[in-house]
C-alpha cells in the first residue's frame, strides 16, 4: 500500500490564528453559516472548496502584493 506523505503543517506556525480569522471572513463573505466551534462536517464539499479557494486565492494577492513592494516595478 502506497504511503501518503502529505501533511498540512504550517510553515509559519504563528500564521494560525491569521488564517483561522481569515476563514471566518471569507466564509462570511460568500454568505457561508461557518460554526464557531471549528466543526465544518455540516458543510458541502463546494461550501467548503469555496472558502478554500478563496483563502488560496487572497493568500496570492497579499504575497504578488508583497513581492511587488519588495522588487518594485521591475522593467
Amino acid at each position: 500500500m502506497a504511503q501518503n506523505n502529505s501533511t498540512n503543517d504550517l510553515v509559519v506556525k504563528q500564521a494560525s490564528g491569521a488564517l483561522e480569522q481569515m476563514k471566518y471572513e471569507i466564509a462570511q463573505e460568500l454568505g457561508i453559516s461557518f460554526p464557531q466551534d471549528g466543526y465544518a462536517g455540516n458543510l458541502t464539499s463546494y461550501e467548503n472548496g469555496s472558502i478554500g479557494g478563496y483563502i488560496t486565492k487572497r493568500l496570492v494577492t497579499l504575497a504578488e502584493q508583497q513581492l511587488a513592494g519588495q522588487f518594485g516595478q521591475v522593467r
